[in-house]
C-alpha cells in the first residue's frame, strides 16, 4: 500500500508473521497517511533467511530450560537484509518502558528498524551485536512482539506531520505534560440522570483551562503517584 511520494517516516519490521502487518494500521487515519505516503511498512520473514530444509528459526537454550530461543545466526542474515532505518528496537518486558517522550523522538527520526520477537525470546548475542534498544510496553508479557510492535508504530504514526487532522489535540493527551488526561463530555448534556459540569457550559475558556488541568491533577494523582510524584518534583504542581 504505497503512493509514488517518498515516505517521510519509515518501519522496517523483522516478524515470523508478515501477515500481520499493517493489520489495523491499514485502517483510519494510519491507512490513509500509508496510502498516501506519509509513512511505509515493510515487514520483513525472518523465515526465509532460515539455513535448513526445516526452515528453522530456533533452538533449544544452552544451560536448560523451557522452551525455545530464536537462533543469533538467522536473525542476523535477516537483519542485515533490511536498510538500518532509525533505530533497532527489540521488544522485550525486560526492555526499558516505553514513554510519551519516546514517542515524540522516534517521530521527530527517520523511522525504526523492529525485531519482534517470538518462543522464550532472542539469542543476546545478536542484540549484542546489533546494539538493540530494548523496549517494554509495560508489565506484563504477550505472545510474541508483533502486538507491540503494532502498538508503538500506532503511537509513533499518529504524531507525524499530515497524519491526525488537528494537531492542538495532541498536545492535550495523557503524558504530553507530564499528567494523565483530563474527563471529556459531550451531548446530551443530561444522561442517565448525570450532568456534564457546568463550568464546561460557561463559555469561560480560562476557568475551563484551569478545570481541566486540576481534573488531570486530581486523576494522575490517585491513579500513577509515581507521574505525580515526578510532577511535583518538576515544581508543576500548584
Amino acid at each position: 500500500m504505497q503512493s509514488e511520494r517518498k515516505a517521510v517516516w519509515s518501519a522496517n519490521i523483522l516478524t515470523l508473521f508478515p501477515e500481520m502487518f499493517p493489520g489495523p494500521l491499514g485502517h483510519s487515519l494510519a491507512g490513509r497517511a500509508l496510502a498516501e505516503g506519509v509513512w511505509s511498512l515493510d515487514a520483513v520473514d525472518i523465515r526465509g533467511f532460515a539455513r535448513d530444509k526445516h526452515r528453522s528459526v530456533d533452538d533449544t537454550p544452552f544451560g536448560g530450560g523451557a522452551g525455545m530461543v530464536m537462533r543469533p545466526d538467522v536473525l542476523d542474515t535477516a537483519i542485515r537484509s533490511v536498510p538500518r532505518v532509525g533505530p533497532f528496537i527489540y521488544l522485550t518486558p525486560r526492555g526499558k518502558l516505553l514513554d510519551q517522550q519516546r514517542v515524540r523522538e522516534l517521530a521527530a527520526g527517520p523511522g525504526v528498524t523492529i525485531l519482534c520477537g517470538r518462543f522464550e525470546g532472542v539469542d543476546q548475542r545478536v542484540l549484542d551485536a546489533h546494539q538493540a534498544e530494548e523496549i517494554s510496553l509495560g508489565d506484563f508479557v504477550l505472545s510474541g512482539g508483533e502486538p507491540a510492535a503494532l502498538m508503538l508504530m500506532d503511537a509513533v504514526v499518529r504524531l507525524l506531520p499530515g497524519v491526525t487532522g488537528n494537531q492542538e489535540s495532541l498536545t492535550e493527551e495523557s503524558f504530553e505534560w507530564g499528567l494523565l488526561e483530563y474527563p471529556h463530555y459531550t451531548r446530551p448534556q443530561q444522561w442517565d440522570g448525570r450532568a456534564v459540569p457546568e463550568v464546561l457550559l460557561s463559555g469561560h475558556h480560562e476557568n475551563i483551562r484551569n478545570w481541566r488541568k486540576r481534573q488531570a491533577e486530581e486523576v494522575t494523582r490517585q491513579r500513577r503517584p509515581d507521574l505525580w510524584d515526578r510532577y511535583v518534583a518538576a515544581g508543576k504542581a500548584k
